[in-house]
């Protein structure tokens, strides 16, 4: 498994939410790599959520450009 490293701060997903990415988990059962965050923005779902790490850091296609799925706007906890 390769080191992955992310910083925490202030995200902007490509559709405008943003999230504070408090850093990376591990599945103990399956090794897999997610990204640990919570909505800055009104919600009836968990405060803190998940992602996988590859879909997180993925490019989506939009109208034709490729855009990071989700960037970072502000570094820092």
């Amino acid at each position: 498994m390769s080191r992955m490293t992310i910083t925490p701060g202030v995200y902007e997903h490509y559709k405008g939410k943003r999230y504070f990415v408090l850093g990376l988990s591990r599945n103990t059962e399956t090794n897999e790599i997610c990204v640990v965050y919570r909505p800055l923005y009104e919600t009836d779902w968990p405060q803190l959520v998940h992602r996988n790490a590859d879909m997180f850091f993925e490019h989506v296609d939009v109208n034709g450009r490729q855009l990071p799925r989700f960037r970072l706007i502000e570094a820092g906890i």
